[in-house]
């Protein structure tokens, strides 16, 4: 708690060393610890401060009309320290660009066989969710921050070596459907949603660049409907 003191001083003396004071907290400390709430009679200080602030008190000062808040100051500089000297656990940082390259050579090697067998890196993968059905959609993003911000990532996001890139085609067709060519959804694969579209762009960019095959649908048309006079020596023609 903070302690108004009353300066056994006169006026004139109050009003110099509270302008001399201000000054010199405006320099030094944060504008956010220093507010407009004192009057031209009081000084609000706390009782037990560090040698650090201490030392700020006695040689700088404030002008009139201007607070220290020495507490906010001194948590500032606590909760600053704390963020420096904090790890960061290795297994979820993702700042690391991994090149593609290096994911098709880890889709060979025997650490990807012990970890996914022959089955799609999404088979043995369950979603958390709370209730007995699952939601229609699952998360925005499990990165955030350069940092797995969720407890359980994705497939793609728990794995920093599963690049979703056009080139990378074996991992690309795991995501595929072999009966329709058509993309699973996420439902399906418990994508995030970030990662999903991802997938999207790169078996869009696959198919342009005829790195993956995909099956126009045929068509047969009856042109009897759309032509008067179609005969049967035309359509076979056409056929």
């Amino acid at each position: 708690m903070l302690e108004r003191l009353q300066l056994g001083i006169n006026s004139e003396e109050r009003s110099q060393m509270l302008r001399s004071l201000g000054q010199g907290l405006a320099r030094l400390l944060p504008a956010q610890s220093v507010r407009t709430a004192l009057r031209a009679r009081e000084l609000v200080c706390l009782p037990a401060c560090t040698a650090h602030q201490s030392q700020i008190l006695n040689n700088v000062g404030s002008y009139r009309g201007l607070t220290i808040g020495v507490t906010r100051y001194q948590g500032e500089e606590e909760e600053g320290a704390e963020a420096e000297g904090k790890k960061i656990d290795p297994s979820k940082d993702r700042t690391r660009v991994i090149p593609v390259d290096t994911s098709i050579r880890y889709l060979l090697s025997d650490a990807y066989k012990a970890t996914y067998g022959d089955d799609p890196v999404w088979k043995k993968y369950r979603r958390n969710f709370k209730g007995q059905r699952p939601k229609k959609k699952t998360r925005k993003t499990c990165i955030r921050g350069g940092m797995i911000s969720a407890g359980n990532p994705c497939p793609a996001c728990r794995d920093e070596y599963l690049v979703l890139d056009y080139r990378n085609v074996d991992l690309i067709k795991q995501f595929i459907s072999p009966f329709t060519g058509a993309i699973l959804p996420p439902v399906q694969t418990n994508l995030c949603q970030r990662r999903h579209q991802e997938l999207v762009v790169a078996v869009l960019k696959a198919r342009d660049y005829g790195l993956l095959t995909h099956d126009v649908p045929h068509r047969q048309y009856n042109y009897k409907e759309y032509y008067q006079h179609w005969d049967e020596s035309q359509e076979k023609a056409t056929s």
